[in-house]
């Protein structure tokens, strides 16, 4: 079985798009409502989503939430999707993201921003430098293959259950990626179309976020380094 979660945070314009693209053989959609002051967890709710409330600020708090409320409900062959929520991610593609999990045995896809696929204005120059410096940095120190930290990704559950996911905030993507290496974790990259977000941006749309957001990442991937 499939199942999507998707942290939010004001994006009541959005949300309800995004789950009425996401296929049908998606067996469960899970919205955070990470301390929305709009209407997103009663778009949400209409939409057909199931609403968790998480009032901790932080991408990781969400995604957390919503993993613990998926763990008693998995099985083996499970397959978690994270997603955004601002509509910025084609949802239908979510077949083609989980493919090379349910044929191929990887444990991990992550869905890669970096083709002809990416449309004008998507992503801000911070999150491109951002993307190239970090992955660059992954391939040196770690040996790792990555080109984005796209958030549009599937997982196994069992390997995401043997990650133990920790980060609350800004560094969620780039520690999954990480112990994906460091468990060697069967992962690959699917190019996956990618458009301007509906609203402003939480983390790259405000100095503090691309700030924050910079240091989390830098600091999982230097962390590592000394842990070896």
């Amino acid at each position: 079985m499939i199942y999507v979660i998707i942290p939010a945070l004001n994006e009541e314009e959005a949300i309800a798009k995004v789950i009425a693209d996401i296929p049908e053989s998606v067996t469960e959609v899970v919205v955070i409502d990470n301390g929305s002051t709009d209407r997103t967890s009663e778009v949400a709710r209409k939409a057909g989503a199931t609403v968790l409330k998480e009032s901790r600020a932080g991408y990781g708090y969400a995604c957390l939430k919503g993993i613990t409320y998926l763990k008693d409900q998995q099985q083996y062959g499970d397959i978690i999707v994270f997603l955004d929520g601002d509509y910025s991610d084609y949802p239908k593609e979510l077949t083609s993201l989980v493919a090379p999990i349910e044929k191929d045995n990887y444990d991990l896809v992550i869905g890669t921003r970096n083709t002809r696929l990416l449309q004008k204005g998507a992503l801000t120059p911070q999150q491109r430098f951002g993307n190239a410096l970090a992955t660059r940095l992954m391939a040196l120190l770690y040996g790792g293959k990555y080109t984005d930290l796209g958030p549009f990704r599937a997982i196994s559950f069992d390997a995401l259950d043997r990650l133990n996911m920790q980060d609350k905030t800004y560094g969620w993507t780039v520690e999954m990626q990480l112990k994906a290496l460091k468990h060697r974790l069967r992962y690959t990259e699917v190019p996956v179309n990618y458009r301007p977000r509906i609203g402003e941006s939480k983390v790259s749309g405000t100095l503090k976020g691309t700030i924050m957001a910079g240091y989390k990442i830098l600091g999982w991937i230097f962390i590592y380094a000394f842990k070896k």
